[in-house]
């Protein structure tokens, strides 16, 4: 080591000694002034309050009922913020549902898609507000639905009573918007955009808020609640199974996409990379979907089996669609089977979430993943053009989920009858299966009436002509890749 090194390296040393050394003067300093003064009894005793008799006053103590209320404010807050970050979460899936939906299609069609996903946040925002929540929520009409609490009328925001009802409605609208979009993809690239609108508004104001009703109103002899013995926790069958359901009746009645034989295979998705993304995104607003329906945070070992049996059957589903896509499949590890694959498994274990070990979950999502493909395959072999797979990962999986209570409900966490294969009988999987059959022919025997209505206004979907220019170009005069695939006036 060089002279003048060495000479560089001992100033720098005396230096931070110095430096040391007057920030501890300094710190000295202010810490005797800053103290406080010394003060004797006889002054402390003059200076303090005293009562009539001259006596130092003290300070009232506190009660434990004070002290209760403090906490079960702090609670209420943050019970409230959970929920909403939650809210949020759900909301995010929207952009997944697109970006999914917009992966999974044609070229010709991605600007319709991205269009109708977010018209349906909208039309969810408006007539959810205006009907469905009071349909949902409102006081109960025989149990069936709701007859209140339209366009949230007598609820003003000053009180707490009223900050839940708020609280509630933004939770809830998510979860529509969520169920309304599942038809989008199923009837992809050839729905009349204004039969689109309307059977979004009839779904939203009418098909969805009635099973909601029945599930989680809390309404005293509605169809399938708690009260009754059917279970589900954040949505398989109240949301995942309306949409499904809904969306195979509307892809048959509305029929194949020009060209397309689904018998014969249906045309490949033109971008992997958007449907990857929406998985993704889906996949994160999940927890929000499940964990957030714990609806507080006061519970951390239930938001924690929540969020473990989410992660672990959509983990699980995934792996066994690609495994099993490889060995029925001709040998080839398909992307599509392990992000529906993923999907399968968030829905079959939203119903169960709460409800069963981490173990069991995992045996669900792998069902799932196994039950995606088979229906599928049994859909598009029957001739119905599912475009992106809606009833299989929504309908039979959502059905699945709710019937999973049935066979693996842990006694403990249900409040009641234990599952089939957890030691109990076969009472819950028999109020699983029913409540299943019930939703089942409510949405199919609507659907059917709406989208049959819809065709025969001509209302449901667009012409030969339209479909061979694109539905993009026919609807929106617009092209999402305009650089490769321009409209036919460019």
């Amino acid at each position: 080591m060089s002279r003048r090194v060495r000479t560089i390296l001992r100033a720098v040393g005396i230096l931070l000694i110095a430096l040391l050394a007057a920030n501890f003067v300094v710190g000295a300093v202010f810490a005797q002034d800053d103290a406080e003064p010394e003060t004797t009894e006889e002054e402390a005793t003059e200076e303090a309050p005293a009562g009539d008799e001259g006596e130092v006053a003290e300070a009232a103590p506190v009660t434990l009922d004070e002290v209760q209320s403090l906490v079960d404010n702090v609670q209420f807050n943050v019970d409230y913020v959970w929920i909403i970050i939650a809210g949020f979460l759900v909301f995010f899936m929207q952009a997944g549902f697109a970006m999914l939906e917009a992966g999974f299609i044609r070229q010709t069609g991605v600007v319709n898609s991205l269009v109708e996903n977010t018209l349906d946040a909208c039309v969810s925002g408006v007539v959810f507000f205006a009907v469905g929540y009071g349909i949902a929520y409102g006081d109960t009409s025989g149990g069936l639905f709701g007859t209140s609490k339209f366009f949230l009328d007598g609820i003003a925001g000053t009180s707490a009573e009223d900050a839940t009802e708020y609280l509630n409605f933004f939770y809830q609208f998510a979860f529509a918007a969520a169920a309304g979009t599942i038809l989008t993809g199923a009837m992809a690239e050839r729905t009349n955009f204004i039969g689109k609108i309307i059977y979004s508004i009839v779904v939203i104001v009418f098909i969805y808020p009635v099973v909601v009703h029945w599930q989680w109103s809390g309404a005293e002899g509605a169809l399938l609640s708690e009260e009754v013995g059917f279970l589900d926790f954040a949505g398989s069958t109240v949301v995942h199974q309306v949409g499904g359901v809904a969306a195979l009746v509307a892809a048959i009645i509305l029929g194949p996409r020009y060209g397309v034989k689904p018998e014969e295979g249906t045309p490949a998705p033109h971008n992997l990379g958007l449907a990857s993304l929406g998985t993704f995104i889906l996949w994160f607003g999940w927890y929000g979907f499940n964990v957030g329906s714990t609806l507080s945070a006061q519970d951390p070992g239930l938001m924690g089996l929540v969020a473990v049996n989410t992660s672990v059957a959509a983990a699980s589903a995934g792996f066994a669609a690609l495994i099993f896509g490889y060995v029925f499949r001709g040998g080839k590890w398909y992307i599509a089977y392990l992000m529906n694959g993923v999907l399968a498994g968030l829905v079959g274990i939203t119903a169960s979430c709460a409800f069963v070990s981490p173990v069991a979950s995992l045996s669900i999502g792998a069902t799932a993943g196994v039950v995606v493909i088979l229906t599928m395959n049994f859909v598009s072999g029957m001739g119905i053009d599912d475009a992106v797979g809606a009833f299989a990962v929504h309908g039979a999986c959502g059905m699945l989920g709710s019937l999973s209570i049935g066979f693996f409900g842990l006694e403990d966490l249900t409040g009641g009858d234990a599952g089939l294969f957890a030691g109990g009988g076969i009472d819950l999987l028999i109020t699983q299966a029913t409540g299943v059959i019930i939703v089942t022919i409510w949405t199919a025997a609507t659907a059917a009436a709406l989208f049959l209505g819809l065709k025969a206004v001509g209302l449901l979907r667009i012409s030969t002509e339209a479909e061979k220019l694109g539905i993009d170009y026919y609807e929106h005069g617009a092209s999402t890749w305009p650089d490769v695939l321009p409209t036919p006036e460019d």
